[in-house]
């Protein structure tokens, strides 16, 4: 039974738990039975009663799965009873220590996300990007559309900003509604994310303190950049960046790409930024 204030709904559809396993590559008919490798480990967010699990663990590869619902927790132990590359992990994913359950290794992370705290999620895994080398999540497509969308598109904003500082998500494959129990009432994509992202390219400081500036850029995104950073910095001197740049004047964030983002975080943190020491 699923529970609607954990925003859960299982992959029940073993078609599309195998089409997913084939495109983030943990499919029995595609490993050729797998090898174990001591390199990386799967990481399941929100392993429900294991639906993907299985495929994880065809890999050969340990895979940790973190369930926040007890009950769910207390069936993947039983599964963990029968293949010792599986440890379950009970608890709130947002307060995971990536760091210690990669225990020296690389981490892939797979996850059929609830979609009310997709943003949170992803916030939580790219405190730990220096570990990750891919994550692949079954998320809202609308949501999905955001983490890809282009400068200048309607979807373009803060989350993408984030999402292609540090990764190169792509939409592997759009989910129908009917793949999941209880059915989601809205669309679904898997949407694969390969890390570095932009961030392997630039040189920042103090990341915190640009995702920070770009929060302001984003503000409220009818807004120019002149208005939403006007607390920040005064609006002649941000023009003038602005036009040496062939932006216009009264350019808005949704203009601008992550490189350009990041030129003009730098071009103003003379004297630093507020927060970046």
């Amino acid at each position: 039974m699923a529970r609607q204030n954990l925003g859960q709904h299982f992959l029940s559809d073993a078609g599309w738990r195998e089409k997913i396993a084939r495109s983030i590559g943990v499919s029995a008919h595609s490993i050729g039975g797998g090898v174990r490798s001591p390199d990386f480990v799967w990481i399941e967010i929100g392993a429900g009663h294991g639906e993907m699990t299985r495929h994880l663990l065809n890999s050969g590869v340990d895979v940790v799965a973190i369930e926040f619902d007890a009950k769910l927790a207390v069936r993947l132990r039983d599964l963990a009873a029968e293949s010792q590359n599986l440890r379950v992990v009970e608890g709130d994913v947002l307060e995971a220590d990536f760091a210690a359950l990669a225990n020296g290794r690389r981490l892939r992370v797979y996850g059929n996300l609830p979609y009310y705290i997709t943003s949170p999620i992803l916030h939580r895994l790219f405190q730990f990007a220096d570990l990750i080398d891919e994550i692949h999540i079954v998320i809202q497509l609308e949501v999905a559309f955001r983490l890809v969308a282009r400068p200048g598109t309607r979807d373009y904003g803060y989350l993408s900003v984030l999402t292609q500082y540090f990764s190169r998500p792509s939409i592997a494959m759009k989910v129908p509604r009917g793949a999941f129990q209880p059915p989601p009432e809205v669309g679904s994509a898997l949407v694969s994310l390969r890390l570095p992202g932009e961030r392997g390219q630039l040189a920042l400081a103090n990341e915190q303190s640009f995702l920070n500036f770009v929060k302001l850029c984003f503000a409220q995104k009818r807004k120019t950049m002149v208005n939403n950073l006007r607390g920040l910095v005064e609006p002649p001197h941000l023009k003038e960046l602005l036009k040496t740049r062939s932006f216009r004047r009264d350019a808005r964030a949704e203009q601008l790409s992550v490189g350009d983002l990041a030129d003009l975080y730098t071009a103003l943190s003379e004297p630093p930024l507020p927060g970046s020491r």
